[in-house]
């Protein structure tokens, strides 16, 4: 999985350039109009009171700028951000030694926070409704409770399961966005932007023929757009066009969907193997030889999104999009699906 270039998935050295490609920012933030506008006004309102950020959740697919927004977040407050991983914090000392770091109206955000251990989210809890935290020190009768006051900060969770997250967490936050997939003209003005950034002409035309094939996913964008830079300096004339980006897609097998090879995969298989469904996840996890949490994380939302495939109470089902763009005939009535 690592090797697909539409993997919404960090991968590779994309660290390297999203830091590069990162906005600094809300202005400068491209898409999630609606979420970028209110986030202004909360800004600006818990500047102009010296308070921090109501806690914020962020939830999507992998590669839509949650961890953007949170950098950008911190910096739009003038404080500091401090990040980790759920899976990271793995007891309540480490919880600790975090929230005890943090000054005042910091940002902490926590990436897969829905992978936090019990004993670490229920001491969060007072943590961000009180901003205190009770440590017990010490065993049996000689067990003592030790109250250690932390400074006013704002919590920034993000997650791609907005399903596991408990719904006393979920409760605590004051406000959750959820980042949608981004349209082909809002990629189009990212891969402008970032093409400026890498200093590669790109004629507007090449850069929707890349948009149109990201998947809806600004990451995907950025990294097929160095792949054509590279397809683009070595047979063409250095300038990304309309035709050098399609020569790219073609040689990486990314159809003009966005969808590649496991995509097309998954999908032959519930409709060739199982008439088009209803297929079980696990079964499709096996046929593909990936987990479960793969397929559902990395390759469903955007199969759903754009109505290939269709979840239902027995299943997984190709649509009848599927059938077209893949070319197989419908071999039975779907219900309600076809109709």
């Amino acid at each position: 999985m690592a090797d697909r270039v539409v993997t919404p998935t960090e991968a590779g050295d994309d660290d390297r350039f999203d830091r590069l490609f990162r906005p600094q920012t809300l202005d400068e933030y491209i898409g999630q109009n609606k979420h970028r506008e209110n986030l202004k006004v909360y800004v600006e309102a818990a500047r102009r009171r010296g308070e921090p950020l109501d806690h914020v959740l962020l939830c999507g697919p992998p590669g839509l700028g949650k961890t953007t927004l949170a950098y950008i977040l911190a910096r739009e407050m003038g404080t500091q951000l401090h990040s980790t991983s759920g899976p990271a914090i793995e007891h309540k000392g480490a919880l600790a030694g975090l929230l005890t770091k943090v000054d005042r109206n910091d940002v902490l955000f926590i990436d897969e926070i829905h992978r936090l251990t019990p004993a670490v989210e229920e001491t969060l809890y007072p943590a961000i409704e009180g901003f205190r935290m009770d440590i017990m020190t010490g065993d049996g009768p000689y067990a003592t409770t030790i109250q250690i006051d932390l400074k006013p900060f704002t919590l920034i969770g993000a997650t791609t399961r907005t399903g596991l997250l408990t719904a006393p967490l979920l409760s605590r936050f004051g406000d959750v966005l959820r980042l949608d997939f981004y349209g082909v003209e809002d990629l189009e003005r990212i891969i402008m932007r970032s093409a400026r950034l890498l200093e590669v002409p790109i004629d507007p035309v090449g850069a929707r023929e890349i948009a149109a094939r990201s998947r809806g996913t600004p990451r995907v964008a950025n990294r097929l757009l160095r792949r054509v830079r590279d397809f683009a300096e070595v047979i063409g004339t250095g300038r990304i066009t309309a035709e050098i980006a399609r020569t790219t897609a073609e040689r990486l097998e990314i159809d003009e969907a966005g969808l590649d090879e496991m995509d097309r995969r998954l999908l032959a298989m519930v409709i060739d193997n199982y008439d088009g469904g209803p297929v079980g996840i696990d079964t499709i996890a096996a046929g593909l030889a990936e987990p479960r949490d793969t397929i559902e994380d990395v390759y469903e939302p955007f199969l759903l999104q754009q109505g290939f495939l269709a979840r239902t109470p027995r299943g997984r089902v190709a649509t009848r999009k599927a059938h077209e763009h893949l070319g197989r005939p419908i071999r039975k009535p779907q219900g309600d699906l076809f109709s």
